[in-house]
């Protein structure tokens, strides 16, 4: 499950958009997934927030720092623009595989009926409108069985309605046409190889799953970039495509952007940690990242 699984996750002052009032609480290490960036060219600071795309809802919190911070600022960025309509209705056109590929070229006949089967019986739902998506979308249907709760969200989700009520302007840094296009650069043939092994070992990835957010909850930034390079969670390999050069066109966006706007950035958490992460890359374009308080 080397996709979409395994990428595969804010009102203490007042409703201002200039600096707190009060310096952020600093963390004595660097286990923290809240993190203020300064110094270069930066009239005030910017924060860098990383995610978690999907998990129960009643386990998104958010801690006073992070609060303060989203209000403190003039924009929120996230990977695509979620206040964008575009990028909603154009989800379901870029969803789809291109070239006129669908399922049935992907599979036996076997093997596509033990598919249609599982999202029949298992997933309440008919594989038939969903033939030309891509298998690493179709991945996502699989969140609940990974799960222990009904009602689900992302911490994108719930940072975007508080956003949308202190009316800052929501941002992202790539549009749905770009993020649909990533999965087009990875074989719709592995697609959907790792499709059918998540179907085939659900409990396997069901606590791999629940690791992978134990890791994310404890803010331990080592363990997360330890994890993302771990071949036993199946995304080592599409480091390159889903992460490493992502970031590197974002902190070009951003040596223009920071300038001028102070920004609440949230992006997933992998895109935070190792050499070729945010924190590291942005350090090398010159900026100070300090680790905040978070809990």
């Amino acid at each position: 499950m080397k996709t979409i699984v395994f990428l595969s996750f804010l009102l203490l002052f007042q409703n201002c958009h200039s600096q707190p009032e009060h310096k952020l609480a600093g963390n004595s290490t660097n286990n923290t997934l809240l993190w203020e960036i300064t110094g270069k060219d930066l009239k005030s600071p910017s924060y860098l927030f990383g995610t978690f795309h999907m998990m129960c809802k009643d386990d998104i919190k958010f801690s006073d720092n992070l609060l303060a911070a989203i209000k403190s600022t003039d924009e929120v960025y996230f990977e695509m623009d979620l206040d964008d309509a575009s990028n909603t209705l154009g989800a379901l056109f870029f969803m789809n595989m291109k070239d006129g590929k669908n399922l049935h070229d992907f599979y036996s006949e076997k093997e596509y009926q033990k598919l249609e089967m599982y999202f029949k019986d298992s997933l309440r739902t008919s594989l038939k409108n969903f033939q030309k998506m891509k298998p690493s979308f179709l991945e996502a249907f699989l969140y609940p069985k990974m799960m222990p709760c009904k009602s689900m969200s992302g911490v994108e989700q719930e940072l975007l309605k508080i956003a949308a009520k202190e009316k800052i302007e929501i941002k992202g840094f790539e549009t749905i046409a770009f993020q649909a296009s990533v999965f087009d650069s990875i074989s719709y043939k592995d697609q959907a190889k790792s499709l059918l092994n998540a179907i085939d070992s659900i409990d396997k990835y069901k606590v791999a799953f629940d690791s992978m957010l134990k890791v994310y909850q404890s803010q331990q930034i080592d363990q997360i970039e330890t994890m993302f390079n771990d071949s036993s969670f199946g995304v080592k390999d599409g480091l390159d495509i889903l992460l490493d050069k992502r970031n590197m066109n974002w902190v070009e966006q951003l040596k223009t952007i920071l300038p001028a706007k102070n920004l609440f950035m949230a992006v997933g958490a992998g895109h935070l940690v190792g050499k070729n992460g945010l924190i590291e890359l942005l350090k090398k374009e010159g900026y100070t990242l300090r680790p905040l308080f978070n809990k």
